[in-house]
C-alpha cells in the first residue's frame, strides 16, 4: 500500500460542535493515522495518513462533519508522512 499524508485546514463552525471527536471516529473507521486539533483562529487541522484512496474519502467526510458543524472550506495540503500509528485528538 502506497501511503500518502495530507494537512486538512477545516473552516466554519468547526470548534465547539464535537468535529474533532466525529474526525476521531471516521479517521478510526477508515484505518487513518495521525491527528487533529483545534487552531487560535478557529479552525481545525487535520493530519492524516492513509492510501490515496482513503484519504480521498475521509476529505468527504470531513466537509460533511457532524450534525452542528458548519464546515466552510477545507484547504488540502500533501506533507511527508512521519509514520505515525494511530489516530488522536490534540
Amino acid at each position: 500500500m502506497d501511503r500518502q499524508a495530507a494537512r486538512f485546514l477545516v473552516n466554519g463552525r468547526v470548534q465547539g460542535v464535537g468535529y474533532r471527536y466525529f474526525v476521531l471516529r471516521e479517521a478510526q473507521a477508515l484505518g487513518i493515522d495521525g491527528h487533529a486539533r483545534n487552531l487560535a483562529d478557529g479552525s481545525v487541522e487535520v493530519v492524516a495518513e492513509a492510501a490515496l484512496a482513503t484519504l480521498l474519502v475521509f476529505a468527504g467526510r470531513l466537509a460533511e462533519g457532524p450534525a452542528f458543524a458548519e464546515v466552510t472550506s477545507i484547504d488540502r495540503a500533501v506533507i511527508p508522512t512521519s509514520h505515525v500509528a494511530g489516530f488522536r485528538i490534540c
